[in-house]
């Protein structure tokens, strides 16, 4: 997908008051022809929290005579697809023959493996709003080749309030105090959604082994120290076993938290890979009707995949620096 100009949300890539925290702004991305997304991963400063390895933060938006999300067949390898709704019904639809509406409050969960394409989208007859999260996670050497899988879980752990401070929190993915989602992932991994009501305060156990960040979805929070709007990632690094958030009125966090990932990746259009030679491979599969399969039940034409770039793709660590191919490699 091609980007427009980016929109920067709220404020510019920063050092915050606490070592080790930074605050990145978000931009916005065109999804399909209908929606416009806030991209908060990857980013030049971080590409990934833990296995995370791309947030796309969608709405609150009027949907009302729309057609909502369309985003027609498309495919995926060596990632996992976390859909998360607070808002709106979308209809995931992929070549394994899964057909699962998602409301509000319940995770679907799509393993690539080798590979699988879907599609998603708004029914004619969907409600007026839509707000929610697309999140990939990077699966690692061990995942990668595997078989393709979807899950749908409609219901998941919650931390009540009085259990750790005000408000609720569910486990949408990993393990957070005394719940356990689940959904079945191949690194340690958390992915947890904070609601918090006016006035409300929560301290949030981690594992200083993770990486953590946190993301604001409506209201506004102040986490571990620093003011957080939507449209803003912020980035807490390692080492902590705590996190404090406050809101002074009604706050919808989501927190993604793992333990860093230092397999080389390359990452192009919808394919999580290692070189620049496997996401040709997949380009030309996709391309020509191999490896993916067909999604039954859509009417919409297959996204044809965007011409390869003019320059090699070059493996990235997590940090974004370039990893040199092996001697004698082109």
């Amino acid at each position: 997908m091609s980007e427009p100009d980016r929109t920067v949300y709220g404020c510019a890539v920063a050092e915050t008051a606490e070592p080790g925290s930074v605050l990145l702004p978000g931009h916005d991305v065109p999804l399909g022809r209908y929606t416009t997304v806030r991209r908060l991963l990857p980013q030049r400063p971080r590409r990934m929290v833990g296995a995370w390895c791309f947030a796309d933060h969608f709405g609150p938006q009027d949907v009302t005579g729309r057609p909502g999300m369309q985003v027609p067949p498309h495919p995926h390898t060596g990632l996992q697809t976390v859909t998360w709704l607070v808002e709106g019904e979308i209809v995931h639809r992929d070549s394994l023959g899964s057909d699962q509406t998602i409301t509000p409050g319940r995770l679907n969960l799509m393993t690539s493996g080798h590979g699988i394409a879907h599609s998603e989208q708004s029914p004619p007859d969907h409600p007026p709003g839509m707000h929610g999260l697309q999140l990939w996670v990077a699966l690692p050497e061990h995942a990668r080749h595997g078989e393709p899988r979807f899950e749908h879980h409609p219901a998941l752990p919650v931390l009540a309030d009085g259990e750790g401070g005000d408000g609720t929190v569910t486990v949408v993915v990993g393990e957070l105090a005394s719940a356990r989602s689940p959904a079945r992932v191949h690194s340690p991994l958390l992915g947890a959604e904070v609601l918090l009501a006016a006035g409300g305060r929560r301290a949030l156990p981690l594992d200083p082994a993770f990486e953590t960040a946190v993301l604001v979805m409506s209201g506004a929070a102040r986490v571990a120290g620093v003011d957080l709007a939507p449209g803003a990632l912020l980035y807490l690094g390692q080492g902590r076993a705590e996190v404090a958030v406050d809101a002074e009125g009604p706050a919808r966090l989501f927190v993604l938290g793992g333990e860093p990932f230092d397999e080389p990746l390359v990452m192009w259009w919808n394919f999580v890979g290692r070189s620049h030679e496997e996401i040709a491979q997949a380009r030309d599969d996709w391309m020509s009707g191999r490896r993916f399969g067909a999604v039954t039940g859509c009417a919409a034409e297959p996204l044809p995949a965007p011409g390869m770039p003019t320059v090699r793709l070059k493996a990235r660590d997590r940090h974004g620096r370039i990893l040199q191919p092996p001697a004698g490699d082109a």
